[in-house]
């Protein structure tokens, strides 16, 4: 059985959010969430945002209703998310507003799984731009409404699943920073009063004189792990031995853009650019090193540069002896965390298969038999609806 596949426009209105001026403080309040592209992702329904706009603020942001399914179209290309209540977007977001044929859900688990196709109608500038009128054209599938609800009954239960795991994925990662706290204490206020050390004493920077993998580079699989300042532990692949980071070991991979820090142990290749990589001083473990940064408050300059404000910080220096005791906890338990982080993409694997199961038919293909002439009504209601020709499984 063949969908329809109709431009967004058509079956959907499209609405491309706005910042209010901030000079005008009357457009800020709390009456409305004001999402921007970090806050997306999820499959939640977004309710609740760092930022929130008065009501004039969210009228010249543009208003959605609840259900509103959001995409990121400058930047981060393809970060969706769906309103859970009624709320604004800034600029870098387009949100559609579905009608009738379309179950916002259906839309949402769709434009995640079309991130390539999305970048694919995006410019090529420095910050991709794929703008309101490229993102009308896009093309959407139409199932009839009662496969699109089956659709989406079934990717949530498996999207559930998925959220229960990374919970309790989350439970756990909180268990070595508590540790820390207990044994050490707040390493800002250090009420235990440790020698305090700037960073040029904890810390070299070790990054100058490595080769960088760009990311169109990085292989699905290979000999060597590409380290990079995403979220991931390991980016991608390279075979590419002259690459190698030239380095002591351990090191701290620190992200300029992300702050994200990464214990890394054995050889790989840095990728792309924006990326630091440090090794710890005389006097530091380097795995307590490693989890004194993840201690740290970094504030947040957008996707501006970091390591300026890591090198204003202040690191505690407590007895070696207690480091090491600290360090042989934390890498009995992060060889557990790393056992997790494997099934988790074990699963994320599967998930994203049964999206692809999902948009091909093939998830649905025996309750649909078990439907079929249920369907075939729906399917010659849905082509008056949307003036399309007779579907060929009716005028058979």
């Amino acid at each position: 059985m063949t969908w329809p596949v109709m431009p967004i426009k058509s079956v959907a209105q499209v609405v491309t959010g706005n910042t209010p001026p901030k000079s005008d403080e009357e457009n800020y309040g709390t009456d409305f969430p004001w999402v921007k592209p970090p806050e997306l992702g999820e499959t939640e329904p977004v309710v609740s945002t760092a930022e929130s706009l008065s009501m004039q603020g969210a009228k010249r942001a543009r208003l959605l209703p609840k259900d509103a399914v959001m995409v990121c179209c400058i930047g981060s290309i393809g970060r969706v998310g769906i309103a859970g209540t009624e709320l604004a977007t800034n600029q870098q977001i387009n949100s559609a507003i579905c009608g009738d044929a379309l179950n916002p859900r259906f839309v949402m688990y769709w434009f995640m799984r079309t991130t390539e196709q999305l970048t694919a109608a995006a410019n090529n500038a420095v910050v991709p731009i794929l703008s309101k009128g490229n993102f009308e054209k896009l093309g959407i599938p139409v199932p009839p409404l009662s496969e699109q609800h089956r659709i989406v009954e079934l990717l949530d239960q498996a999207d559930a699943l998925r959220r229960l795991r990374r919970t309790a994925d989350d439970k756990v990662a909180r268990i070595l920073p508590a540790l820390f706290l207990k044994m050490f204490g707040d390493p800002v206020a250090n009420p235990m009063g440790w020698t305090v050390k700037p960073f040029d004493e904890a810390f070299r920077d070790t990054t100058a004189g490595n080769a960088k993998l760009q990311s169109k580079q990085f292989q699905e699989s290979g000999a060597i792990a590409v380290i990079d300042q995403g979220q991931s532990q390991v980016a991608g692949y390279t075979d590419d031995e002259s690459l190698l980071y030239k380095g002591e070991f351990p090191a701290v991979v620190f992200g300029d853009h992300t702050r994200i820090f990464k214990f890394v142990d054995h050889p790989f290749v840095l990728g792309a650019d924006g990326v630091r990589v440090l090794t710890s001083k005389e006097g530091f473990n380097p795995l307590f090193a490693y989890w004194h940064c993840q201690m740290l408050d970094i504030p947040s300059a957008g996707y501006s540069r970091h390591f300026k404000f890591l090198k204003e910080k202040s690191f505690i220096c407590p007895d070696e002896a207690l480091q090491t005791n600290y360090a042989t906890k934390a890498e009995s338990f992060m060889a557990q965390l790393s056992a997790l982080d494997d099934a988790a993409h074990d699963v994320e694997k599967l998930f994203s298969a049964l999206m692809h199961k999902a948009f091909s038919g093939d998830l649905t293909a025996k309750w649909r038999q078990a439907h079929m002439q249920e369907l075939l009504t729906e399917m010659q209601q849905q082509a008056k609806t949307l003036n399309l020709p007779t579907p060929k499984e009716i005028a058979a």
